[in-house]
């Protein structure tokens, strides 16, 4: 989806139009979950954000300033969402036994999610995710993570390239 088409919908969004958030939603939700997944690394955890989140940009969206980022406003919503949970759970795991920790059932993996959660860094998700889904150049990248291009580039390279071998490993 590209910045101007993003833009107005939130604009259109920002003055009561609620068939432009309903097309914004179908429009970056499959991105806010990839996003999301990224960080909390569970499909209910991710999609009990994806509400929240949406919900934060309705009654934020008096915020969003008209021809700015509006895929990066999104994404920093997300953000800061996907970080407030994993504090929550580093809090609730502090004041409850550690094998809470074990308990999480381990997910599929034959979900393209999963794999990459199971062989990409964090970091590794976040640039392909940003790049595959949302379409930001490398140059953008960089300037969300605040890391140089470069270092964005060879990132990505290299998260493909293991991408690649260990989707060959398992067709074998």
């Amino acid at each position: 989806m590209y910045r101007t088409e993003i833009d107005k919908l939130l604009v259109k969004t920002s003055h009561g139009d609620n068939a432009a958030f309903e097309e914004l939603y179908l429009k970056t939700r499959r991105g806010v979950y990839a996003f999301l997944y990224t960080y909390l690394h569970q499909s209910a955890d991710t999609e009990d954000a994806m509400q929240t989140v949406y919900l934060k940009i309705k009654r934020n969206i008096a915020s969003y300033r008209a021809g700015t980022n509006g895929r990066a406003w999104i994404l920093q919503i997300a953000k800061n969402h996907a970080l407030n949970v994993i504090n929550s759970r580093k809090q609730t795991v502090a004041l409850e036994d550690v094998e809470y920790t074990l308990s999480v059932p381990e997910q599929e993996t034959s979900s393209v999610m999963d794999t990459m959660q199971r062989v990409l860094t964090e970091e590794e998700q976040q640039i392909v995710t940003l790049h595959v889904l949302w379409k930001y150049k490398h140059r953008e990248i960089a300037e969300m993570l605040k890391i140089p291009t470069g270092t964005v580039t060879s990132k990505y390279k290299r998260a493909i390239e293991k991408l690649q071998k260990n989707l060959k490993e398992v067709e074998v």
